[in-house]
C-alpha cells in the first residue's frame, strides 16, 4: 500500500471519509463525482450554515425558486423543497457506496429547522417530514444533541429512521447521547423494526474546543498556558472514543448487537483547522481509529490528501495523557463544563443565525421571481 493515497490510506485505517458540504453546482457539474472516485470521500453532510452559503451566493436555485414562485410555495416550502431536493440527489449519487457498504456508508444527513433545538416535539415532527420528503435509504436526519433534542433522537431511531446526533461537544452529553441511540433501538425492536437497517453517528466537534480554549490560554499567557494551545480538542475527541468503547462493550450492547444493532459511529466534526499555526491535517491525522467518520470541509480533504500522513490508529493508548491535559486546563483555571456549554450555545445560535439569513435571500428571491411573474 506504499502507493496507496493518504485517503486511502486514511479509509484503510478504518475511518470514512465524509464530505462537509453540498450544493447543487457539485452535484450538476460532477465534482461530487470527482472526490468519490478520487479522494475515497463515501458521504456527505451538510447543516444550516452549508445550504445558507451554497443557495445565496451563485444563480443555481434561480430558476427551482422561480418554478416554486410560480406554484404559489411559501418561504418555508420553498427551503424545504430546495434542500432535501439537493439531499436526495446526492443520496442517488452515493447509492452505490451505500449498496456496496450495507448502509453503513454512502450517507447524506440534512438537518433539522435550527430553530427546533429546544423543541422536542417540533423536532420528532420534522425529521419525520424530512426523512418522508426525502424518500431515501441512505438519509441521515441530523439532530441536535441539546436537553430537549435526546427524546426525539430516541423518539426518531424508535420510528426506524437513521440518525447524525450533531454539535457534541461534551464527554457527559456523549455519554447521554449514546444511552438516547440505544433506548431508541430498544423502541425500534418493540416496534418491529429490524435494527441491521437502522444506522446512526455521533458528531463530536472538535476545533471549536481549541478556538475557545486557546482563547483563553492566550488570556492567561503563562508558558504552562502557551504550551497546552491546540491540545483540548484532540483530547477531548480522544476521550470521546474512549467513551464509544466504553459503552458499547456493555451487556445492554451486546443484547442489541445480538439483534443485529449496528454501533452509533463517532464522527469527528468541526476538523477544519482554525488557527493557521496548526498543522491543517491536525483533526484527521490526530483522529485515527477503527470505526470512526471524519466529516471534512474540502479544504481539509484537499491538506489530507496532498500531505496528510497517515500512520494508523493514533487514538487508542492516548487516554492517559489526553486525562492529563484536559486535567492541566482545569488547574489553570479553565472550566470545560463551562467551555463547552457555551460552544453547544454558540453553535446553535450560528445555525439560526444562518437559517435566519438564508429566510431573508429566498425570500427576496420569492419576491422578484414573484414581480417576474405578474410582468
Amino acid at each position: 500500500m506504499t502507493n496507496a493515497t493518504p485517503t486511502a490510506r486514511l479509509s484503510d485505517a478504518g475511518v470514512s471519509i465524509w464530505l462537509d458540504d453540498l450544493s447543487r453546482e457539485r452535484l450538476s457539474s460532477g465534482s461530487l463525482q470527482k472526490l468519490i472516485d478520487e479522494k475515497n470521500v463515501v458521504g456527505v453532510t451538510t447543516n444550516p450554515s452549508i445550504f445558507q452559503a451554497a443557495i445565496t451566493s451563485g444563480t443555481d436555485y434561480d430558476v427551482k425558486i422561480a418554478e416554486l414562485a410560480a406554484q404559489g410555495a411559501g418561504l418555508d416550502q420553498t427551503i424545504f423543497e430546495i434542500t432535501t431536493t439537493d439531499v436526495a440527489d446526492a443520496c442517488d449519487l452515493f447509492a452505490p457506496v451505500a449498496a456496496a457498504t450495507n448502509g453503513v456508508d454512502g450517507r447524506v444527513s440534512i438537518e433539522v429547522d435550527p430553530r427546533l433545538a429546544w423543541d422536542t416535539d417540533g423536532t420528532i415532527a420534522e425529521a419525520k417530514n424530512l426523512y418522508q420528503k426525502v424518500g431515501k435509504d441512505n438519509v441521515l436526519i441530523k439532530i441536535p444533541a441539546t436537553r430537549e433534542g435526546l427524546p426525539a433522537i430516541t423518539a426518531t431511531l424508535a420510528e426506524g429512521i437513521s440518525v447524525n446526533v450533531t454539535l457534541i461537544f461534551s464527554l457527559e452529553r456523549y455519554r447521554a447521547v449514546i444511552h438516547a441511540f440505544q433506548s431508541g433501538l430498544e423502541q425500534a425492536k418493540q416496534n418491529g423494526y429490524d435494527l441491521a437497517t437502522i444506522h446512526s453517528v455521533a458528531s463530536f466537534f472538535v476545533s471549536r474546543v481549541d478556538s475557545e480554549i486557546d482563547k483563553r490560554l492566550d488570556a492567561i499567557g503563562t508558558e504552562q498556558a502557551q504550551a497546552l494551545k491546540g491540545k483540548a480538542g484532540v483530547a477531548n475527541a480522544r476521550l470521546a472514543y474512549q467513551v464509544y468503547e466504553q459503552l458499547f462493550a456493555t451487556e445492554r450492547w451486546a443484547v442489541l448487537a445480538g439483534d443485529g444493532a449496528l454501533p452509533q459511529r463517532p464522527l469527528w466534526a468541526s476538523t477544519g483547522v482554525k488557527d493557521p499555526a496548526y498543522p491543517d491535517t491536525l483533526y484527521v491525522t490526530e483522529l485515527v481509529a477503527p470505526g470512526v467518520v471524519n466529516t471534512m470541509p474540502e479544504k481539509t480533504l484537499d491538506a489530507t490528501f496532498d500531505h496528510g500522513v497517515v500512520t494508523g490508529d493514533t487514538i487508542s493508548g492516548t487516554y492517559a495523557q489526553a486525562n492529563l491535559t484536559l486535567a492541566a486546563l482545569e488547574k489553570l483555571g479553565i472550566s470545560y463544563n463551562e467551555v463547552v456549554a457555551l460552544l453547544e450555545s454558540e453553535g446553535l445560535e450560528k445555525f439560526v443565525t444562518s437559517w435566519k439569513e438564508l429566510l431573508a435571500d429566498v425570500d427576496g428571491a420569492l419576491v422578484n421571481a414573484r414581480k417576474e411573474l405578474t410582468h
